[in-house]
């Protein structure tokens, strides 16, 4: 029995969104094809009409989430730019620690992409580089001189290591865990705001000793 273009549109948006789920909760290589299918309640042979393999799924599964985590840095914006504190402190709280399913795609599986396809790892750059811009430009506004680029480089790669460790010690040790989220807001906050070096350097004391 044929279906329609509307139902097979939507089917394959219930299928990304099921493997888009599971990844994030169990990763790439801690799912298969059947468990997607039943969270999207099809059969394999529906995942196998929208997708040629499940590597190909997981693709559109890992844009899925990072046009979820775009979107949700664009929910609230300042001027026209993405109010980066509000998105901080959502970004580094228990709340988002604990769901992984819904969470930053990103935090969910940068163990695990490196063992991935060149294409797999290309959108994980993209979705990466997404976020570098927005912090880019909130960074070169505070700190005029410094090397916005990097530090908003760096600002990203905390944000996601932060919360893989926060996560790695939640049950273990809940306070290193919540200890973690509270020093990355901190240290992100200095990085976003401090002064560029140079600007530093020519403080009132150097001056004096120069002369």
């Amino acid at each position: 029995m044929r279906i329609s273009k509307e139902k097979a549109a939507e089917n394959r948006a219930s299928l990304i969104r099921a493997a888009s789920k599971l990844i994030r909760e169990r990763g790439i290589d801690g799912v298969g094809v059947a468990e997607i299918s039943k969270e999207a309640g099809l059969t394999h042979g529906a995942l196998y009409a929208h997708f040629k393999s499940k590597e190909e799924l997981a693709l559109e599964a890992l844009a899925f989430g990072l046009d979820q985590t775009a979107t949700r840095m664009y929910s609230a914006t300042v001027n026209g730019m993405p109010d980066l504190g509000a998105y901080l402190d959502a970004f580094l709280s228990v709340e988002a620690r604990d769901d992984y399913a819904n969470r930053c795609p990103m935090a969910a599986a940068a163990s695990e992409i490196g063992r991935q396809d060149r294409a797999i790892s290309s959108r994980f750059t993209e979705g990466y580089m997404v976020m570098v811009r927005a912090f880019e430009r909130q960074i070169a506004d505070n700190a005029p001189g410094s090397d916005a680029l990097g530090r908003a480089m760096v600002v990203v790669a905390a944000l996601i290591g932060s919360i893989a460790v926060a996560r790695g010690s939640a049950k273990g040790n809940p306070l290193v865990s919540e200890q973690v989220l509270a020093a990355a807001r901190t240290l992100v906050d200095e990085m976003m705001r401090a002064p560029a070096r140079g600007a530093a350097d020519a403080g009132p004391n150097r001056g004096a000793a120069a002369r």
